[in-house]
């Protein structure tokens, strides 16, 4: 795979866009799978609440997992640990070099303060995965590069911005790391042009690293939850415990929760309530009106638990989800990115317009941002705040 194939820096054929106020909480907004399992070339705009739609095999959550890696490089993981099988992504039919190599290429768009910055990463999957090259972009200018040059070295060359007495400042840098990732620790912040560097760097990891991967699993959520960190795991199977401490922690919060499960679930739901067991775990129960005595969350069905799940990860917030966030940056300038691979799995119509409603609501408030994907999105459009994108094979 050759480096220079990396998508070049966007150009503007009537000039620059006009200006607008960034916001201070960097998002990604662009997702780009230039080769990417069965996607070529596809560039994906991310507003604050996209769903992604089209028939079986259109790579609804390829889009998804691709999402979900360059949020787990800009954490700081490994590239075995963010394509634990890549193989897979090299796009089919794919041809391989002199050397025998292939791989694939994806990047995305973070706008915030520093504008609107470009990061492009080519991948070698084939015959050991490595990066081959990364380039980070901002208003037409190249920030950082990197390339493989020496394939027997476990690193690339890497090569970033200094507007100094020397315009560029080269160093060797892991091949299996993000290098955009790295710059915060290896740039010194002297001249204007690191300063760039680094605002750019920090804008992309901090709006990657806000992403929370939700995929609630009934089965895990019928059963009582210990006590522990109180922090919500993406199969929600601790769901329990976390509604133990939102209603110790948020009234206001708890009783919007339990305002969304009276539209979702079915009969007259008054509230969320958690009972304590005898072995020191908790149970979540639905109250019900009147004398009837409460619903146990483990005699619902997949649909009702899956909507609880995700409901409450768009109520609550980083601080209650186990996800890992910058922690040098202040919560009010990192946003949430909710990545939800079967957003209407097991939901009937209703539950799904609910939700989606749910999610519009709080992304217009600025709480949120979800990309999510789905069997058919008939039932958000025409939801105000929603946008549908249209995959196709």
């Amino acid at each position: 795979m050759d480096a220079d194939s990396l998508l070049q820096p966007r150009t503007f054929p009537d000039g620059p866009p006009p200006a607008k106020a960034p916001d201070p909480r960097p998002a990604v907004t662009e997702l780009r799978l230039s080769a990417f399992g069965p996607h070529r070339g596809l560039t994906l705009p991310l507003a604050p609440l996209t769903l992604l739609t089209g028939p079986s095999g259109c790579g609804k959550s390829t889009v998804l997992r691709a999402y979900e890696a360059l949020a787990r490089l800009a954490a700081g993981d490994r590239l075995a640990s963010a394509f634990p099988d890549p193989g897979r992504y090299v796009p089919e039919g794919a041809a391989a070099d002199g050397q025998g190599r292939r791989g694939f290429r994806i990047g995305c768009t973070a706008d915030g303060p520093a504008g609107p910055v470009r990061l492009d990463l080519a991948v070698q999957a084939e015959p050991e995965l490595r990066v081959v090259g990364e380039r980070l972009t901002c208003a037409g200018r190249t920030l950082l590069t990197t390339a493989l040059r020496e394939p027997r070295r476990p690193s690339v060359e890497a090569a970033w911005h200094t507007a100094g007495s020397a315009g560029v400042t080269r160093a060797p840098l892991p091949d299996d790391r993000l290098g955009t990732a790295l710059l915060p620790l290896r740039v010194a912040g002297r001249t204007e042009g690191q300063l760039r560097v680094l605002a750019a760097a920090e804008q992309t990891v901090v709006a990657l690293r806000s992403a929370f991967v939700c995929d609630p699993q009934p089965r895990g959520m019928r059963r009582p939850a210990a006590l522990a960190d109180g922090r919500l795991r993406r199969g929600c199977d601790n769901l329990a415990e976390v509604l133990h401490r939102t209603r110790e922690q948020c009234g206001r919060r708890h009783a919007r929760l339990a305002a969304a499960a009276g539209a979702g679930c079915a009969g007259d739901v008054v509230d969320l309530a958690v009972e304590e067991l005898s072995d020191g775990t908790v149970r979540a129960l639905l109250a019900r009106g009147g004398r009837r005595p409460p619903t146990p969350l483990g005699r619902l069905g997949d649909g009702e638990l899956r909507y609880l799940g995700l409901a409450l990860v768009l109520l609550t917030g980083p601080g209650v989800l186990a996800m890992d966030q910058a922690a040098e940056v202040p919560s009010a300038l990192q946003s949430l990115t909710v990545l939800a691979d079967g957003f209407d799995r097991c939901l009937d119509p209703r539950q799904a317009r609910e939700l989606a409603s749910l999610a519009a609501e709080m992304a217009g408030r600025g709480h949120v941002r979800l990309t999510g994907a789905v069997a058919d999105a008939s039932f958000a459009r025409g939801v105000d705040g929603v946008t549908v994108v249209d995959l196709v094979p």
